[in-house]
């Protein structure tokens, strides 16, 4: 338990970017013995456990709480590998490393990760001599540093939504930010003019920025909410560098690649910040209960971009609801996944097939919601809404993805997509599961694979509801 509370406490304190040593004068501890208590080697006492959370604005009982459960199931997906299929590792062993520690858990995925991509890669490599498709074998999934590091800070940068606020008041008071404000502000600012143009099909782009005849170029294929996000993004690649370096350098970075796609995270998570500022982006969402086509009305985004500032308001004074969010294509590849709520998405991998966020290619462009319920009991109200992506004018293709996002069933009455759902009703609970290598759930007529960690019996003589299910 100390190593799970030490960790937490270690990880508010990145948040929040304080200091070992201005944490340990505030508490009147040595920096020495607040490294131990971080680090699992020291127990606390009641008062020091207290002054700790009230500095770092946390409830004593999400301390004790046992609440690593994504990285659990991300080590669960990552061992259901056939790689280690002779171990017969069982759940309550992941689960027991993951919250005692939780460092190794870390270093086992990322070795995970790192064992597949170049899996991956020896297999594009095959595909060039041999000619033939392996895509079936192959298995990728981008972002999982940056999905990681988001997760880390509970996607929440105080110092940037500070800078984003400044810029907001500079610009415009208005609730849209307009292009033409933000295009002026770049040229004012930094003498930076804003080209829109038609790109040559063979040389297609969404922006382009010349540092040397200090031109944005942006592409008239792109929607205008994605150019006002390059112009705010522009403008915090010149004048918030420093702030996202600060928080880059306190971090792990595996590879240059991954550190270069997380400041691109934080660069458009700036520009969020400056086109829906926090307060009033938080005052909005607390009044219309979170109707996600509203805010995208009133702030002039689009739906996705409404979608990732809504799991931003973690600021402890002013805090949202915790939400999860998750993007995913038609075919179950999952690009963007979050989860503030606790719900479990898998790291490797589609997603459980009865999630609502692949119901919703159906009926494209509506907002479907539904009451989830996981395998342990617990329940989400979660929605998804497909959205069009990719750049280009009439002929020129578009992919459709689905957005998901929820919560735990617990702030149903502030989100006002459970006004529709029958929440007292158990049987309206769509039972799900993390992915079929994962889900224990027998019964579902879904499964496309058997469960890991449990015998699997063919019966030539008798079928169940599927082929993995002989009783």
């Amino acid at each position: 338990m100390a190593d799970q509370i030490g960790f937490k406490i270690k990880s508010a304190r990145r948040r929040l970017n304080i200091s070992q040593a201005n944490l340990s004068e505030k508490i009147g501890i040595s920096p020495s013995y607040l490294n131990l208590i971080e680090s699992g080697k020291r127990k606390l006492s009641l008062d020091v456990l207290l002054k700790i959370s009230e500095i770092l604005n946390l409830d004593i009982k999400d301390l004790s709480k046992k609440d690593n459960v994504n990285l659990a199931y991300d080590l669960q997906d990552l061992l259901g590998d056939n790689l280690f299929e002779d171990l017969d590792i069982t759940n309550i062993e992941v689960k027991d490393l993951s919250e005692t520690n939780p460092l190794i858990a870390k270093a086992l995925i990322r070795l995970g990760d790192v064992y597949r991509k170049k899996n991956s890669e020896t297999f594009d490599k095959v595909e060039v001599l041999s000619g033939e498709n392996l895509q079936n074998l192959k298995s990728t999934f981008p972002g999982e540093v940056v999905s990681d590091f988001l997760q880390e800070h509970q996607n929440y940068f105080p110092k940037l939504e500070d800078f984003a606020s400044r810029i907001f008041e500079n610009v415009h008071r208005d609730f849209r930010t307009r292009y033409v404000l933000l295009s002026d502000y770049l040229k004012k600012k930094h003498n930076v003019s804003i080209i829109d143009v038609v790109p040559e099909k063979d040389q297609m782009f969404s922006k382009k920025y010349s540092n040397e005849k200090k031109i944005l170029y942006l592409s008239n294929y792109v929607t205008l909410e994605t150019k006002k996000l390059y112009c705010a993004a522009q403008i915090a690649q010149f004048e918030a560098m420093s702030i996202i370096e600060e928080y880059l350098s306190d971090y792990n970075f595996p590879s240059d690649i991954s550190k270069k796609l997380t400041t691109i995270s934080l660069l458009n998570y700036t520009a969020a910040a400056i086109l829906m500022p926090y307060k009033l982006f938080f005052d909005e969402c607390k009044k219309y209960r979170y109707d996600m086509e509203l805010l995208q009305h009133t702030f002039a985004v689009s739906f996705e971009q409404v979608a990732h500032r809504v799991t931003c308001l973690q600021d402890p004074k002013m805090k949202g609801i915790p939400f999860h969010m998750l993007r995913s294509d038609i075919a179950g590849n999952i690009s963007k996944r979050l989860s503030l709520s606790g719900i479990q998405i898998p790291r490797y991998g589609g997603a459980c097939p009865r999630w609502n966020i692949y119901s919703a290619f159906m009926s494209p462009g509506k907002i479907h919601s539904a009451i989830s319920k996981m395998p342990d009991g617990e329940k989400y109200v979660c929605i998804a809404r497909t959205v069009e992506k990719g750049i280009g004018g009439y002929g020129m293709y578009k992919s459709i993805l689905s957005i998901g996002l929820g919560c735990e069933i617990k702030y149903a009455k502030d989100f006002v997509y459970s006004d529709s759902l029958n929440l007292k009703d158990e049987n309206a609970a769509i039972p799900i599961g993390v992915n079929c290598r994962t889900c224990p759930r027998m019964e579902c007529q879904q499964r496309a694979f058997p469960p890991v960690n449990k015998d699997l019996s063919i019966n030539l003589n008798k079928r169940g509801i599927s082929v993995y299910v002989g009783d």
